[in-house]
This record gives C-alpha cells, structure tokens and sequence, in this order.
C-alpha cells in the first residue's frame, strides 16, 4: 500500500483525466524501461552464444541427426534425468550443423541462465530481437528447460505452427515428455529419452575396444571385461562420474541426488513437506518395492504425519525428474495393478551405491537394476511389469505389447545355490504358461548355456553379453 501511495501523491492535486494520463504515461514508460532491459538481456545472450566455444564431444551411440529436416515438421523434444549428457547431444548435432551454417542461424538458449527473468514477455521478445540484432534468419533454434517459462507451450505452438525453422528442446521434467507434454503441443512433437551411458558406450569412454566374438572364450579380454562390468555395476553409467577419479565418484553421485531433491522436485513443485519427501526417498531407496500403505505406515511409525494422497504426489514429483521407475505387476485387472507393490528401479546404478545402507554390495539388486535400466533403454519403459501368482511366484520382467506378452526375464546372479536355478525356472516356466510366452532368458553372472523344460526353451545369458548385444 506504501508504493501505491508513494505513486499517486503527486497527483492529489491534479485534475482527475488529468491523473489518468499521467498514470497512463507512467505505465507506458515502465514497460519500455521494462522491454529495454529484457532487449539487453536477450542481446547479451545472444551474443555469449556467439562467443562460446562448444566443448569437445564424445560420440554417443544416440544421436539427433536422424531427425532433421523431419515431415511434417515436429519440435525434437530430448528428455531425461539432469546430467545424462541431454546439452552435449545437442552440442554434436550444432558442431556438425556449423560446418554448413553460422551461429547465427543455429541459436542455442538456455533457459537455467540466470539473466533469463521467468516472464512470458521474455518468450514474446525473443525472436524479434535476435532479428534485429542479426544478419541472418534462425534456421534451427535450440532450447534448453524451456518447460521453466511460463506459458512455454503455448509459446512453441506458435513457433511450429508460423514459423520456417527446426526446434529442438531439452528438459530435465517430464513437463516436456510424451507423456505429459501439454494438449496444444499433441501432435507437434517427437521425443528423445536420454539415458546414462549404456555399457557399450561406457566402454568407449574408457577408451576399451573388445571384439565380442568367441569372448568367451578368450580368458584375459573376458577377465578385462568383467573387470569394467564391476565398476558399471557399481558406479553406473553418468558421464561425468564415468570419467571421474574413484575418489570423487561417490561425492558427485551425492551432489546431483541433493539437487534432484531441491531443485527438481522441492522447489520446482513448492514441497512444503521436505522432511517427509526426504525421508520417503531414503526408505524408497533402501527398498526393492512399495505400496503407499506401507509407506504411510512405516512414516507414521516413525512419527511423521504425512497423508495416502500426499505421499502419491511426492512419488509422482520424483518420476517426474527421472530419478525412479516404479513397476506394476502384471495383471488384467486394475485391482491388483493398484493393490500389489510396484518394484523400484533407480536411473543409474551409481544412486544405489552412493545412497542406499542396505544394497551397497548387493550384487542381485545391482544386476536387476542395471537390466531395468537397459530394458528402458531400449524403448520398454511403459511395457515393463512384473509377474507374481498367488503363491509367491515371481518372474522379474514381463514384456508386454498390445497383443500379449512378447518376453519373460529372470535376473540371478548367482546360480551357485542349487536351490535358486530351480526356484527361478519354476516361476519362469509358470508364467510362461499362463501368458503364452516363449521367449524367456534368465540373466546370470557367468552362465550361457540353453535349457529345456516342459517343453520350454530357456536361454541362460551373462548380463554383459545381455548389455552388448544387439538390439
């Protein structure tokens, strides 16, 4: 109330239409102080781009160059977790576009700068003032966390729909998946998921080049291989952690799970509760499974009184960021789908080793994470479940497709218990027969071989040679 009086004093004493032009006149040069400023801001970016020397790149196995020059025109949208290398694929695809054109038509914001003022205004002047202050039309625009502007989506939709340019968008929030993209972009866009690196891809960045054939057999390139596996397994598959030294992998894994809870889930969802989020993703973490009672139950007990529904937001706010999968049984009923735990699967097999008290060295919780991450990986994210009966039987993944089931797949490290062979084979061989599926494998430490039962072929694969096949 003070501004407000401060402002209008002076005009105690003016003739009324005389006030409203004064006013008028006072908020018309308050919004070109305001368009100037931003004009400066967008000009300063502009030419920080101009001026940016690109960092080298390493070659992923992904890249974007497939979805240039696409009909009909869709915005590429290149999503995941923070960190998994979203900017540096896009880094490639510029330098190789900045052979044939300049930086000044392939333009890169990002949207983290801080200079950036949350304003849809910001959007609104973007263009134009790149136009003024450029010789040449924008050929290809690239936009990193634009999901952070207010009114982002719609802004894109004019873009696509007016204008001549190739857009392409990454975000760390599935705001811009497929998913959950807004309905005025339906239809417009064509997403890219990001993952850590794949062990194929992990290798190359150590710089190891292994023919695969007869591997096997050949005792010192598979003792090699192992070798890199175990440190895969344990420190998983962030770039950056990748080519870190061992002492600080642990303390960068920490530092990113501490900014996916403050800035990708606490503050960009306003969590009011940061306790109880806390504390659910450390039990979740600490965990193979949940169910929202169970949570909410295991909570109160230790005193932190947080609601069912509460705890259903905090869980979507995580998958939100990429950090966790949650996986549903199997069933055709959504009873059981809503009722029976959902497994969890972390991003990186890095996050178990650097947060969890219990699975540190738990190699068959790292072996089922690691197939969790590959299958989603390779396209399987929404057709992953699980399978269980009313006896406690359980088959790890169920690869389902809209006309069934196309693959079963138990993960077991370790086949030297004679029991846990049988104990797998049994439940895989079971489900089998209830889904009319023939495709089944069990993914081992060391085992390759083929075996029949009941009539059923089952391949027995090392997980390393799971992760380098083909796909």
């Amino acid at each position: 109330m003070g501004i407000i009086t401060t402002f209008l004093s002076p005009l105690r004493n003016i003739p009324f239409s005389d006030q409203e032009t004064s006013i008028s006149a006072s908020i018309n040069r308050t919004i070109t102080h305001i368009y100037c400023i931003m004009a400066g801001t967008i000009k300063a970016i502009y030419y920080f781009w101009i001026d940016k020397n690109l960092p080298e790149i390493r070659k992923r196995t992904r890249d974007l160059h497939g979805h240039l020059g696409i009909k009909p025109r869709k915005i590429v949208v290149i999503t995941g977790f923070r960190r998994v290398g979203k900017t540096y694929l896009v880094y490639d695809l510029i330098k190789d576009l900045l052979k044939e054109v300049s930086k000044e038509e392939a333009i890169y914001i990002n949207f983290d700068d801080e200079r950036i003022p949350r304003r849809t205004e910001f959007l609104s002047r973007l263009l134009p003032v790149i136009r003024e202050t450029s010789r040449k039309e924008i050929t290809y625009l690239f936009l990193d966390e634009v999901q952070e502007m207010p009114d982002w989506s719609k802004w894109l939709r004019r873009l696509i729909d007016n204008e001549e340019m190739e857009i392409f968008v990454t975000g760390s929030s599935s705001k811009v998946s497929s998913r959950e993209i807004p309905t005025e972009l339906r239809g417009r866009c064509l997403e890219v998921e990001m993952f850590p690196l794949s062990f194929s891809e992990f290798l190359d960045f150590k710089g190891i080049s292994l023919d695969l054939e007869d591997l096997e057999y050949r005792e010192k390139d598979l003792a090699v291989l192992r070798n890199y596996l175990s440190e895969y397994l344990k420190y998983g598959g962030m770039p950056e952690v990748v080519q870190a030294d061992e002492r600080f992998k642990i303390e960068i894994l920490q530092q990113y799970y501490r900014t996916v809870v403050s800035q990708d889930i606490i503050e960009r969802h306003k969590v009011h509760n940061e306790d109880a989020l806390k504390t659910m993703m450390r039990l979740l973490i600490n965990s193979t499974q949940y169910s929202i009672s169970k949570l909410h139950n295991t909570m109160k007990s230790m005193g932190m009184e947080v609601g069912k529904s509460t705890l259903i937001k905090y869980l979507g706010h995580v998958k939100d960021s990429y950090f966790l999968q949650p996986v549903m049984i199997h069933s055709t009923k959504v009873k059981d789908s809503l009722q029976y735990p959902r497994k969890v699967y972390f991003i990186d097999n890095g996050f178990i080793t650097a947060l969890s008290t219990r699975f540190d060295k738990d190699q068959g919780r790292s072996y089922e994470n690691c197939v969790a991450v590959e299958l989603m990986r390779r396209g399987m994210r929404e057709r992953m479940f699980y399978w269980r009966n009313e006896r406690g039987w359980e088959v790890d993944f169920c690869i389902r497709s809209p006309t069934g089931v196309d693959r079963l797949i138990q993960v077991c490290y370790d086949l030297d218990d004679p029991y846990t062979p049988e104990r797998e084979v049994r439940a895989l061989i079971k489900a089998s027969s209830e889904l009319e599926c023939d495709d089944l494998a069990i993914i081992t430490g060391d085992v390759e071989k083929f075996e029949e039962h009941r009539g059923k072929k089952i391949r027995f694969i090392p997980l390393w040679k799971f992760l380098l096949e083909e796909r």
